[in-house]
């Protein structure tokens, strides 16, 4: 399977995410960029997911319909074409990092997928959902990995 590059302009990979993105800060989604989105992909879908929630995975951010001509999206923003989702914090688009005080920084997985169709899922999905759906079709993805402690 092909890879997508994923980057920020806010972080590196497995490096801390600024506190103007996280529920501390202004709470902005972070710019992302991307390339390597294979033909005959008919969508994106980019998930950004907390495994290291106390309650479990966590979702922060669930964007599907992403044009695949997209090539990123600024801070702040919704990628072109796409349709902001329900996040665990029960409101529609990103909702920031916000561990417990004290624990372990959290890792934050921004993942996307370039998908053949439109993707089905429940009004709120969980990150199990969104990669049982995914893991059937996609024709490629990328991971970005942000790391935040409170």
């Amino acid at each position: 399977m092909a890879g997508i590059e994923l980057n920020s302009a806010a972080f590196d990979d497995h490096d801390v995410i600024p506190r103007r993105y996280t529920k501390d800060g202004e709470d902005l989604s972070p710019p992302l960029t991307w390339s390597g989105v294979p033909a005959g992909t008919a969508e994106l879908a980019l998930l950004c997911e907390d495994p290291d929630a106390p309650s479990g995975t966590f979702v922060h951010w669930l964007v599907t319909g992403i044009a695949p001509t997209s090539g990123g999206v600024a801070a702040g923003q919704t990628p072109a074409g796409g349709v902001p989702r329900t996040n665990g914090y029960h409101q529609e688009g990103w909702g920031g990092p916000h561990p417990p005080q004290g624990d372990r920084p959290h890792r934050y997985f921004f993942r996307l997928y370039a998908l053949p169709e439109p993707l089905v899922l429940p009004d709120e999905p969980s990150a199990d959902q969104v990669h049982r759906a995914v893991d059937r079709s996609q024709l490629a993805s990328g991971t970005l990995v942000g790391l935040y402690q409170r």
